[in-house]
């Protein structure tokens, strides 16, 4: 989680996982006061025990999981960031990510090697279930927070055979210098202080992203927001300026305005797997809702398309979200 207003891989007040996931997590977290975890192997098969090091104005804690031997949760002061299992890259516990991932199935053939941009690091969480699920895939993770790159790649390292090249600057900084029409998809998990900085929220920058995806490439962006979800319509509208083809997915209770949650944003220039998105979403262990077309475009109620000039960061989670 970036402090200078930039990229870093998620946020944990807006990264509701699965409720089990989350569990696991803080028992966890609350077991490192006793200097171990309950289960769990690191590396060389010893007992794993939570790490905490500091990063970009940041305290960053890895917890071991307790139900599976090599699985791990990031946290930022406190907050879940992400979720790594080193013996199963494929195994998503975090439900946006997991949303995520049903539209990295969806985008080619199975097993047809993409070329990714992932803005916003974390643990590169969906960096590796790419690269497990679609070998020789090429992909590009933009991270500003240095520190907290060497940290995961030192405790939780990547497959030396994953062709996964880690960039350590802004955001957008770090698409404009990627190569016109290179990406098949570019995902966007990048929020600052558990906000998504202003500058990635505009059409200004949407229109770099279009400009580094192939024809037909799609855009994926993790969006947060409560109620009254202005933040989040507003995004819908940005987009719909952009891109031709939207789709969004979200928990019932996000739709409804009832709580500060994720909601997975889907566009492209061409039209969208919705159907088959669609049912898998609503078939995950905490299943969401799909819309997109005229219920889309009339759930933005008539938001504005966002532009640099008068882009605001999204807002912040409520304390209530961290748990």
């Amino acid at each position: 989680m970036a402090r200078r207003g930039a990229s870093s891989g998620g946020a944990g007040a807006r990264k509701r996982s699965d409720r089990k996931a989350g569990n696991r997590a803080a028992s966890a977290v609350e077991e490192k006061t006793g200097g171990r975890a309950e289960r769990g192997a690191g590396r060389g098969g010893r007992r794993a025990e939570p790490l905490a090091e500091p990063v970009d104005g940041s305290l960053a804690e890895l917890v071991p999981d307790r139900e599976r031997p090599r699985a791990w949760t990031l946290t930022l002061d406190g907050a879940p960031q992400s979720h790594v299992d080193l013996d199963d890259p494929t195994f998503l516990s975090f439900e946006y990510q997991r949303r995520i991932g049903h539209i990295a199935d969806l985008v080619a053939p199975p097993g047809q090697p993409l070329h990714v941009v992932h803005l916003g690091g974390g643990a590169f969480t969906l960096a590796r279930y790419i690269a497990a699920t679609r070998p020789r895939s090429t992909q590009q993770v933009v991270e500003l927070d240095a520190a907290l790159v060497q940290l995961v790649r030192r405790e939780l390292p990547l497959d030396p055979q994953a062709r996964i090249r880690v960039r350590a600057t802004d955001a957008r900084a770090g698409l404009g210098k990627i190569q016109d029409g290179w990406a098949d998809l570019v995902i966007a998990d990048v929020f600052s202080g558990a906000r998504t900085p202003a500058h990635l929220t505009s059409t200004e920058f949407l229109a770099e992203v279009r400009r580094v995806l192939k024809p037909g490439g799609s855009y994926v962006a993790n969006l947060a927001d409560g109620p009254p979800l202005t933040h989040l319509r507003g995004q819908i509208a940005t987009a719909a300026a952009v891109f031709p083809e939207l789709a969004l997915a979200a928990d019932p209770t996000v739709w409804r305005g009832r709580r500060f949650g994720n909601a997975v944003l889907l566009a492209s220039d061409l039209p969208l797997k919705v159907a088959e998105l669609t049912r898998r979403v609503a078939t995950d262990p905490h299943p969401g809702r799909v819309e997109h077309g005229r219920a889309l475009a009339d759930f933005t109620g008539g938001a504005a398309a966002v532009s640099d000039a008068d882009a605001k960061p999204s807002p912040a989670p409520p304390r209530s979200a961290f748990g």
